[in-house]
């Protein structure tokens, strides 16, 4: 058995693995690699020999932990240890240990951060970073990545790299082609100072230097405010001195040597490389290389502000609709918009976008009305639905006489008055049935045997059915005119911001409200009210990608289930306690406006009580129209078994996957492309929540001082230094702010920190009882976190615009939710 070989021997993929052979490769072409040896592959597999069916069971059932158990409780055997550490005596200095598995740095799949990586590792404790290493195969990221590439688990195995550290001074990672805009004859490099793992693990702004035909074009210095650097018990983050922070790492000379090397590198491979290398005393050294995958992609463009002149705002539906959307949900959430909001028919506008995969409503189309018609006192109600437009930002209006405006508004908003007097009759029934009609659906499309039938199940059935629950919503939501907007205005005069949203609360008091129905579903499951069968019927269609047909829903995954109920165990308190206790803060509000106002009572209360009655029959239609999203899935997930085509499907719109059914394979031509894009654009961080274009997405991502709450081409509207925004729930609280990305984070979020976030939906409902307080970057008084943090009396903050920029995880931080505010206290 060949146990340990010189790393510049290692030039075999199945025995020094992805890494070690692509090190080896290096050397031999004379490349400055740092010397070391490779723990082969095969001594991985003796190893594990006694227990690999058990790794591979565990694998199968995604127990991660249980098979790091399994490592953990072996000691490497005294031959293959004594083999180990006389090579690596051999090095005579600290080392870094890297796991080089079989199915990795591939030119179609990278495996990129699968696997463990451990520096300054000594003699005594290498043989533990070894085995961790050997561990590490079988983490749940890489277990879940192979799954998802379809590389079988029985087929992989790790060999690991033991390097001679450098103790760098500078370090960083090289791309031989730009990996965003796909330039080949650029080389980009980012670099910090230290070693490199401040930069690979995204802890630190690195600078980012541009180098195209021997010369630097472009450079940027970022604000490098932590480096990587060796102890004597491994390595830590230090602070960078105030002197280096803002200097730049390379020189012009420096940067273009680097590139020198990387095009080396690249002629080696002869594709375009992602390399790691670092600086010792002005040598260059390289630690890693690997192809860029999917460089050279074609991609379509899905950009409805690309030729600018509108205001596109991401709130309200954008709250509800958060992800990049793939083309088939894209298709029916057109159709979803067409029923829901038939305004978006006006003739000549686009009422709603896809700008980068999201979506997006287009408020210059309400502004320009609003100023036609003399309404601009009306745009206050516009605010409390879709956030705040900043002040002093210039709203581009429509280039449209105000006739012409009006020939076209008036016969739509007819239209619109009459469509919502007649849907209005068979609200109620329908929103009855619907949980029914859905269930007998999603039963029948289970049992299609053949495209064209489940083809015309969607024309006759699905269709209709979705159709009808969006004119529902749409006869929901407008069914108080403006009560949503002016009763909370009014109330707000007569008994102050406190009280008034403390009288506004209750409306879970005479029926379930559709957005806490997640919340109060999972304390039943908990206290053995409801079996989990039950909660997946009522309540499993809601989640946080609910429109996302792609995406499961909680009722089909039962590990979605188990992890919210777990996360109810450490709650401060329960939600019973917390709407009993709103309750109890109404029914004083209440006393206080009956003795200052006693004539007014009663008629406030009627107002109140239609509020009520209005929020909970929209969020009932629209909890309808989400359920009938997930029949969509089910439509869409049978039509893929059907005709073998699997979650290719979830590329076409409705009408080509229909086509598919019938038997026609030409629309799966575009597939890959649009795969491809929506997986670019998915890529991107969230764009932000107010957009004046023309606007590129990833241009935009690439910026390094991006806005995230507006993009406005024409400049002018500087950025807040203070986050404010709508008080959305009453209340002061003090505590440790706690960014979260999305709520699969969750987890992150410890009771009694406070949730700062770009923007919540029902799926993170759950999440509520253990913050402390909430605060949003999109929202509005209307908006889910609103509604929800004041039914359970948690303060919050929506719609600053600015928090994820402008707050740091960590921040100890003062939310006041009467005014909307949010100050950094240290």
């Amino acid at each position: 058995m060949k146990a340990v070989i010189p790393l510049d021997a290692a030039g075999d993929l199945a025995t020094a693995g992805g890494k070690g052979a692509s090190l080896a490769r290096l050397a031999g072409a004379g490349l400055p690699v740092p010397g070391g040896f490779v723990v082969t592959t095969e001594a991985y597999r003796a190893f594990t020999a006694g227990f690999r069916d058990e790794i591979l069971e565990a694998a199968e059932a995604g127990d991660a932990e249980r098979i790091a158990g399994l490592f953990a409780a072996r000691d490497v055997p005294g031959d293959l240890a004594a083999e180990i550490l006389a090579a690596y005596e051999a090095v005579g200095a600290p080392v870094a240990v890297r796991s080089s598995a079989t199915a990795e740095d591939l030119p179609d799949m990278s495996f990129a951060g699968q696997q463990d990586t451990y520096l300054n590792v000594r003699a005594d404790t290498l043989l533990d970073a070894v085995r961790r290493c050997w561990a590490s195969l079988w983490n749940a990221r890489a277990i879940a990545y192979r799954d998802h590439n379809r590389v079988p688990h029985a087929e992989v195995a790790l060999a690991v790299v033991v390097q001679e550290l450098v103790d760098a001074d500078a370090a960083g990672v090289m791309f031989t082609a730009d990996p965003v805009t796909g330039a080949r004859d650029e080389t980009v490099i980012d670099a910090a100072w230290g070693l490199g793992e401040a930069v690979v693990g995204g802890q630190v702004t690195p600078d980012t230097v541009v180098v195209s035909q021997g010369r630097v074009t472009r450079s940027r210095t970022g604000d490098k405010a932590v480096m990587t650097v060796r102890t004597e018990d491994g390595t830590r983050e230090r602070p960078v001195p105030a002197e280096l922070r803002r200097a730049p790492v390379l020189d012009e000379r420096q940067a273009v040597e680097l590139a020198a090397l990387g095009a080396r590198v690249e002629e080696l491979y002869g594709t375009p490389m992602d390399v790691e290398w670092a600086r010792r005393d002005g040598a260059f050294a390289i630690l890693q290389a690997r192809p860029i995958t999917a460089l050279g992609q074609r991609y379509e463009e899905w950009n409805d502000a690309a030729e600018g002149g509108h205001l596109w705002s991401g709130g309200n539906l954008g709250e509800a609709i958060p992800d990049v959307m793939t083309p088939a949900t894209w298709s029916f959430v057109r159709l979803f918009i067409r029923e829901a909001m038939y305004a978006s028919t006006l003739p000549g506008f686009r009422l709603v976008g896809n700008i980068g995969g999201r979506f997006y409503m287009n408020l210059s189309i309400a502004y320009s009305v609003a100023h036609a018609f003399g309404l601009q006192s009306r745009l206050s109600a516009l605010e409390e639905v879709f956030g705040k437009v900043p002040a002093g930002l210039d709203v581009p209006l429509l280039d449209v006489s105000r006739w012409e405006l009006f020939r076209r508004v008036l016969p739509v908003a007819v239209e619109v008055r009459r469509r919502v007097r007649r849907n209005l009759k068979g609200m109620r029934a329908f929103l009855a049935e619907a949980p029914e009609r859905a269930g007998e659906l999603r039963a029948r499309i289970a049992a299609v045997d053949s495209g064209p039938e489940l083809a015309e199940l969607g024309e006759r059935e699905i269709l209709p059915y979705l159709v009808t629950a969006c004119r529902m919503l749409e006869a929901a939501g407008r069914q108080g005119g403006a009560a949503l907007v002016l009763t909370r205005v009014r109330l707000r005069k007569l008994a102050g911001e406190v009280d008034a949203e403390a009288m506004l609360t209750g409306v879970n008091a005479d029926g379930e409200l559709a957005s806490l129905g997640l919340l109060t579903g999972l304390g039943k499951v908990a206290r053995g009210e409801i079996t989990r069968e039950e909660f997946a019927r009522r309540h499993g269609h809601r989640g946080p990608h609910e429109f996302e047909i792609s995406m499961p829903r909680p009722g089909e995954d039962p590990a979605w289930l188990d992890a919210q109920l777990a996360g109810l165990r450490d709650l401060p308190e329960d939600t019973g306690t917390l709407l009993e206790r709103q309750r109890e803060a109404a029914g004083a509000a209440w006393a206080r406006f009956a003795r200052s106002h006693p004539r007014k009572v009663a008629g406030m209360r009627e107002k109140v009580r239609r509020w009520n009655a209005v929020v909970r029959d929209r969020e009932t239609a629209r909890s309808e129209v989400v359920r009938a999203f997930w029949v969509v899935r089910a439509y869409v997930l049978r039509a893929g078994e059907l005709t073998g085509h699997g979650d290719e499907l979830f590329f076409l719109d409705r009408e080509e996957i229909a086509a598919v059914l019938r038997g026609d394979t030409g629309p799966l031509a575009e597939v890959p492309v649009r795969r491809a894009t929506y997986e670019r654009y998915a890529a991107l961080p969230a764009y932000p929540a107010l957009i004046v274009g023309p606007f590129d997405p990833v241009g935009w991502a690439a910026d390094p001082d991006r806005r995230a709450d507006l993009f406005d081409a024409r400049g002018g509207v500087p950025p807040q230094d203070t986050v404010t925004g709508f008080p959305g729930a009453p209340g002061v609280v003090e505590g440790v702010a706690r960014l979260i990305g999305g709520p699969e984070d969750g987890d992150r979020l410890r009771p009694g920190e406070i949730l700062v976030t770009t923007l919540t939906n029902v799926g993170w409902t759950p999440l509520f009882p253990r913050a402390a307080a909430v605060v949003t970057d999109m929202g509005a008084p209307l908006s889910h976190a609103s509604i929800v943090a004041r039914e359970l009396g948690i303060p919050a903050v929506v719609g600053t615009g600015n928090a994820t920029m402008r707050l740091r995880d960590g921040d100890r931080v003062r939310v006041d939710g009467e005014r909307g505010t949010v100050e950094v206290l240290t």
